[in-house]
């Protein structure tokens, strides 16, 4: 009988060129899936990140994502191995947050007042940090998904912390156009940020894009990203389990892209002028005092957590 807890065949690949979704479908959910572990980290004892619109955004979903945000976790009862495997996922949303809150704070620090998140979902950084007041922070993704997020924040009387600039936009297309219609100035420098994307890319994709915001990127200019190790959806077992008891089919397996050959982020950043610095994400785990128990590391989501800077022109 084939490990639940590493199928890779959930459902054949979901993906279609120039495919679009809402905040409940394909790529969408993920995004509610992830700030759904941010509420519950929220609302948890000690939490390394505060995300108080994460269960606001979840639970306008509907009652099934209510469930998936509940501090509790009443959802996995009686599962004793699934309750942790659930933990371990939360902890590591929970920490890769923290990464790249530091990430934003020592950006600003560094004097950078445009910011940029690729496929910001439900990020709600530009609410919850605390910028400098003369900062942008642009949100690009699918006019959906950012228009479900700016509707449920409103309706809350949420108001943000930074001058938010949503871009509405695909990523396989012109979003750099997009970009500075919405008011981007290329020649001031930028804190980028792509947590969470990368694997939902086609590789051909992934690698325009990064040509595409070091181009415009100037001098000074920071970027972090995710990057996904082969395992990363070795773990099924939670998001069988979601389907089960909450009726949620988010299936990551078939929504992202497993092409040999695909372009290392850290090496490929490297090779065009970015001063590199990445950690392993099980690392940083135990740093912040987060360690992945030794019987789940083989299911657990394995990657690198990376920071870069971009120096001066070469003359």
């Amino acid at each position: 009988m084939p490990d639940p807890d590493n199928s890779s065949s959930l459902a054949p690949s979901l993906r279609t060129a120039g495919d679009s979704w809402a905040i409940t479908e394909l790529v969408g959910a993920t995004a509610l899936e992830v700030a759904a572990s941010r509420a519950v980290e929220t609302a948890g004892p000690n939490p390394l990140i505060r995300d108080d619109f994460a269960r606001i955004l979840v639970s306008s979903a509907g009652p099934a994502w209510a469930q998936l945000a509940d501090a509790e976790v009443a959802w996995l009862d009686g599962d004793q191995h699934g309750q942790r495997v659930n933990r371990v996922h939360c902890d590591y949303q929970a920490v890769r947050t923290h990464f790249f809150d530091d990430y934003f704070g020592s950006a600003v620090t560094a004097g950078i007042r445009q910011v940029v998140i690729l496929a910001a979902g439900l990020d709600s950084r530009a609410y919850r940090l605390n910028w400098p007041a003369d900062t942008a922070v642009y949100e690009i993704d699918q006019p959906k998904v950012l228009e479900y997020k700016t509707g449920i924040l409103q309706s809350h009387g949420t108001v943000p912390t930074a001058r938010r600039c949503p871009v509405p936009v695909d990523l396989r297309d012109d979003w750099p156009a997009a970009l500075m219609a919405a008011g981007f100035d290329r020649t001031q420098p930028t804190a980028w940020l792509a947590e969470g994307l990368l694997s939902y890319l086609p590789s051909d994709a992934q690698d325009r894009l990064f040509d595409m915001f070091t181009a415009l990127s100037a001098p000074g200019s920071q970027v972090a990203v995710e990057v996904f190790g082969t395992n990363s959806n070795v773990n099924t077992r939670r998001l069988l389990r979601m389907r089960e008891r909450l009726g949620l089919d988010v299936n990551i397996q078939a929504l992202t892209y497993h092409e040999p050959g695909r372009s290392d982020p850290a090496q490929w950043l490297a090779g065009h002028g970015w001063q590199v610095h990445g950690v392993n994400n099980h690392d940083e785990m135990a740093r912040l005092g987060r360690p992945v128990p030794e019987d789940l590391a083989a299911s657990a989501v394995r990657g690198t957590l990376v920071r870069a800077r971009l120096g001066e022109p070469s003359n």
